[in-house]
């Protein structure tokens, strides 16, 4: 089976920082003049073939190297199967894209084949990769010499390395490596793992998850939004004072780049921070609910903002899978129509209220709504088969990770006084 490490890297000196963007920011290039000959070939009237490219290893051989310069023509390929592949299913797709230009600013990442890298752990842990020989004469790096990272992290899982991506992340400045490995299918991920979650998924709150252990957790999101508003006001009045005729400018567009790189971060994080608890609490099946419900209630232009643009759904969905993924958690899509407006304690729904992040009953039920759902709904999943929950742990964004807020929730009504633990 498939797993991933995921990890910092960190070059040792400024001239190493400097030819490691430049080994990133050469594979972005390769990546697109490959990209842009295959999609003039898929919408030119000939005959022309997406197989069909010039040869880009004379080209790049000298920054990135020859295995380097294999290993992205590859992972384009794949990308263009993928595309092909969703295209005859009849699902709709688009063709692959680009990793951005030199005026706005690219993506940069590149890949290293399986052989080409080592990678030590240890008190002082270290990665090193290959580099272009035109390059190493630059930096003064001898013939047989690699560039040396440092390595910040763990390896979670011990087993057959498989290719190397390694990534720069603009908004928290980090560079980090993704490393698939292949471990024995005899090793189970977690031998006790029987334990079940349900998450109600918004925007006001971005995650609310309820566990059959009785923790819950509960991800806030109005911060991360009013800051992504923010920049789209920003964006609004700067589009105002263009001369006619023009729709957008370079600061604009780094706006829109840094608002959406803000939220993936955020989201991305969210999705690991919250995978990894769960994991630790020994869940096997994860609960989603359906979106449709959801956007057809939301009518308002606030509203439309966070459903359409800020919460981006199913890219969010998409990623949890992956992360569940690589911890052997089964994600199962699931309707939780009405779980946000029943009561827990005698079932009502059309005489229940919901204000804000309160949801209140006749009954005299008081509690916090979002939370309230995923219980509703992991109790609907599991037949009721629910221990009473223990208080929630919130956490807040801090622009770098998920850190835990001592503020409680509003009107919270738990059978078990017990404290949820924050901490792993």
């Amino acid at each position: 089976m498939k797993r991933v490490n995921t990890f910092r890297v960190a070059p040792q000196s400024d001239e190493d920082e400097e030819l490691l963007r430049r080994l990133l920011d050469a594979s972005a290039s390769l990546w697109n003049e490959l990209n842009y000959e295959r999609r003039q070939n898929y919408f030119a009237d000939d005959d022309s073939s997406v197989w069909d490219t010039d040869e880009y290893r004379g080209r790049y051989n000298g920054i990135v190297g020859s295995a380097t310069v294999q290993q992205l023509t590859r992972k384009n390929s794949e990308a263009w199967r993928s595309f092909f592949s969703l295209k005859e299913s009849g699902d709709c797709a688009n063709p692959p894209g680009y990793w951005g230009n030199e005026e706005d600013g690219r993506t940069l990442r590149t890949y290293i084949r399986c052989n080409q890298y080592t990678l030590e752990w240890g008190k002082r842990s270290r990665l090193e990769i290959p580099v272009g020989q035109d390059l190493k004469e630059e930096y003064g790096l001898g013939y047989h010499d690699r560039l040396r990272l440092e390595v910040r992290g763990n390896p979670k899982w011990d087993g057959k390395q498989g290719r190397l991506e390694i990534t720069y992340d603009e908004t928290s400045d980090t560079y980090r490596a993704f490393q698939p490995v292949t471990v024995p299918d005899s090793r189970q991920d977690s031998p006790l793992a029987d334990e079940t979650a349900a998450l109600d998924v918004g925007a006001n709150n971005i995650v609310a998850c309820s566990v059959s252990t009785g923790s819950q957790y509960l991800y806030e999101g109005r911060d991360l939004f009013e800051r992504f508003r923010e920049t789209t006001t920003e964006i609004g009045r700067l589009q105002s004072k263009l001369p006619e005729g023009r729709y957008s400018s370079n600061r604009i567009r780094r706006l829109y780049r840094q608002r959406t790189r803000r939220r993936d971060h955020a989201m991305n994080a969210v999705a690991r921070d919250l995978v990894e608890r769960l994991y630790d609490e020994g869940v096997a099946t994860v609960y989603v609910g359906d979106l449709t419900d959801v956007l057809e209630s939301n009518w308002s232009v606030r509203a439309n903002a966070k459903t359409h643009n800020f919460w981006a759904f199913r890219a969010f969905i998409n990623r949890l899978a992956c992360v569940c993924e690589e911890y052997g958690i089964v994600i199962e899509a699931r309707t939780e129509a009405w779980t946000s407006q029943e009561c827990p304690d005698c079932g009502e729904r059309e005489g229940t209220v919901r204000h804000e992040d309160t949801l209140t009953c006749p009954c005299g039920f008081e509690g916090h709504a979002d939370l309230t759902a995923s219980e509703t709904f992991l109790k609907r999943e599991t037949s009721g088969e629910v221990g009473p929950m223990a208080r929630p742990a919130r956490f807040k964004w801090d622009d770098h990770s998920w850190s835990a807020s001592s503020c409680a929730c509003p009107n919270e009504q738990r059978a078990n006084p017990q404290v949820a633990s924050v901490g792993r």
